[in-house]
């Protein structure tokens, strides 16, 4: 009955150094909690069986540990888990000449220093000169710098 125990602890042990190790990384409580586990569960076979079994039950319990961990990183298993869908939109898409320095528009947004405004019938993420911009003032583009639109009020 005691190997029964003993197997348990260093099982669920085990079960709680991948849970550290995989899903639960920087918790650090379950993978002490799971080295503990492992730990009494090898003194355990050390006190009831003796030296030479509780030196097969440590030997034992590192390969298996080796080997579950092994196991757990090169399976499919992670990869059907995770969410592997990609992201297809982008803040600005700024069109070469659609944008230019000198375009007015106003601020759909408050721009502390960035927001929304709408720019020749198109909305835009731009980022003010100054640190604030109230909503609906009107603006003027500064410059454009690949996707970034810089903006001033046009009240200045």
């Amino acid at each position: 009955m005691i190997w029964l125990i003993v197997l348990s602890l260093i099982v669920v042990g085990i079960v709680f150094l991948l849970l550290e190790i995989l899903v639960v990384p920087g918790a650090t409580v379950v993978g002490l909690f799971g080295v503990g586990l492992v730990v009494a569960g090898i003194v355990v076979a050390f006190n009831h069986y003796g030296v030479e079994t509780g030196v097969i039950t440590l030997i034992g319990t590192l390969v298996v540990s080796i080997l579950a961990i092994g196991i757990a990183l090169r399976s499919n298993t992670w990869k059907k888990a995770m969410h592997s869908s990609t992201l297809e939109g982008r803040v600005n898409i700024v069109e070469a000449g659609k944008v230019a320095k000198g375009d007015e528009g106003i601020a759909i947004t408050r721009l502390n220093p960035m927001g929304k405004a709408l720019i020749e019938e198109e909305y835009y993420e731009v980022r003010s000169k100054d640190n604030l911009i109230a909503e609906n003032t009107p603006i003027v583009v500064l410059k454009v710098e690949g996707n970034k639109i810089i903006v001033k009020s046009k009240e200045e």
